[in-house]
């Protein structure tokens, strides 16, 4: 993976202007991310750690996005006419959402890579020939001509901002681009992350990817605990895992391992054992794209399993028909809103953002959210822990007016396939 954004830009919506090309953007990129991570001195030990994990999320991330968007539709009850907005993340999601036809969607990132990420699908949907060539680009393993339907179909349709992220070169002289030509999950902090539990479990004996030969849900099971959990037993994996940097390749910062580590018994692989076993035991393979992933290193043949909503065949008309209803936004969540009308916000989607985030940075995000927020309006979140991180830290003025669906809530994080968060949230905004 390489770190390197070369072109900042100044943006609102899906228009564009040139700001900065310095040899220092490295840095100067992984300024925002800093912002919203940064809680402590730059020269303490966890100060030091935050600054890591805010150079390193400033790159790519994730590939694809690691949230089920089955539970977040059914949650937010999404419907035509609904007005969204929503963290950009990897972009699988934005797409999804797009088969129930909202009236628009508005996806906000901070991470330049994750923007050059969306923006591309989104020219990908609106430009490729069919919905075979999507599925090739972004559903197929291995598929060598990946970068150049990219120079035929894509690029001339880019920004160009995103379409300069996506044609820079490393020191070998290839294209980022490239990497379609090989396997793009691969890629990113998920990717490599995913590698490296292989490449663990391997120096334990164990090869994750067999659990593909299950037959059943009860086959899944066998596998997982004769050979998946003893190696969270391991000291050595015990001792790593005590260590905030190896969660970052999930997106983890630090404040959000210290919340993630209080849903186990005190130790990470409690824990870890406890969100794989979730994922390789709850849900059918034949179901759950996420497993796929985790442990074959692919997404299915399509007949082969159920795949993303956006690369199944049977939503690609309604998707390429709605397509034009999303803008990506490179910018501070908070600020965004603050830029919205009152009231013309439905749905919210906030991914797990908030574990990030200080008692005033929460205060000032849910001010914006309750006085965005249409009557009925829903809020969705995932969070490490189990329980909601709201109570005792955002005004009671503000909690007030919305409910916690306490039952729903238990619900849809049961329901939830990629399995990795502690408990999934919804809010409803009271009548006035």
């Amino acid at each position: 993976m390489t770190l390197g954004y070369p072109l900042a830009a100044k943006q609102m919506g899906n228009h564009f202007a040139m700001t900065d090309v310095s040899s220092d953007l490295v840095f100067r990129r992984s300024k925002e991310v800093g912002k919203a991570v940064y809680q402590n001195r730059a020269l303490s030990k966890a100060g030091i750690s935050e600054r890591l994990f805010a150079f390193l999320f400033s790159g790519l991330v994730y590939p694809q996005i690691w949230e089920d968007p089955d539970v977040d539709m059914d949650a937010m009850q999404l419907g035509q006419g609904h007005r969204v907005v929503t963290i950009a993340s990897g972009g699988c999601n934005i797409l999804a959402y797009l088969t129930r036809s909202p009236a628009r969607i508005d996806a906000v990132d901070l991470n330049a890579a994750h923007i050059a990420l969306n923006r591309m699908k989104l020219e990908a949907v609106r430009h490729l020939p069919s919905q075979g060539d999507l599925f090739r680009f972004f559903g197929a393993a291995d598929t060598s001509h990946n970068s150049e339907a990219y120079d035929r179909f894509i690029a001339p349709h880019l920004d160009p901002v995103s379409r300069h992220y996506w044609e820079h070169r490393n020191w070998r002289g290839h294209r980022r681009i490239g990497v379609f030509d090989r396997n793009f999950y691969q890629t990113g902090l998920l990717g490599l992350f995913i590698a490296m539990g292989h490449r663990t479990a391997k120096f334990f004996g164990v090869n994750p990817a067999r659990m593909m030969e299950a037959r059943n849900i009860g086959e899944q099971r066998r596998f997982f605990n004769e050979e998946l959990a003893p190696v969270f037993e391991r000291k050595l994996l015990k001792w790593a895992t005590s260590r905030k940097a190896s969660l970052f390749g999930l997106g983890i910062p630090p404040a959000q391992y210290d919340s993630l580590i209080t849903s186990g018994d005190g130790t990470m692989a409690s824990v870890l054992k406890a969100r794989l076993e979730k994922l390789a035991c709850d849900f059918p393979l034949e179901n759950n794209y996420f497993a796929w992933q985790a442990f074959a290193r692919r997404y299915p043949e399509p007949g082969e399993a159920a795949l993303p909503a956006y690369l199944e065949k049977h939503n690609y008309d309604t998707i390429r028909g709605n397509i034009d209803r999303v803008a990506i936004h490179h910018a501070n969540l908070i600020e965004f809103l603050a830029g919205k009308d009152a009231g013309a916000v439905d749905r919210f989607i906030l991914l797990d953002a908030q574990d990030w985030m200080t008692d005033d940075q929460l205060n000032a995000l849910w001010s914006e959210i309750t006085r965005t927020a249409s009557a009925g309006a829903r809020v969705i979140f995932r969070t490490a822990a189990e329980p909601s991180l709201l109570p005792g830290r955002v005004s009671t003025s503000l909690l007030d007016q919305w409910t916690y669906e306490s039952d729903a809530s238990r619900e849809f994080s049961a329901r939830d396939r990629s399995a990795i968060y502690g408990g999934f949230h919804l809010y409803v905004k009271c009548a006035a």
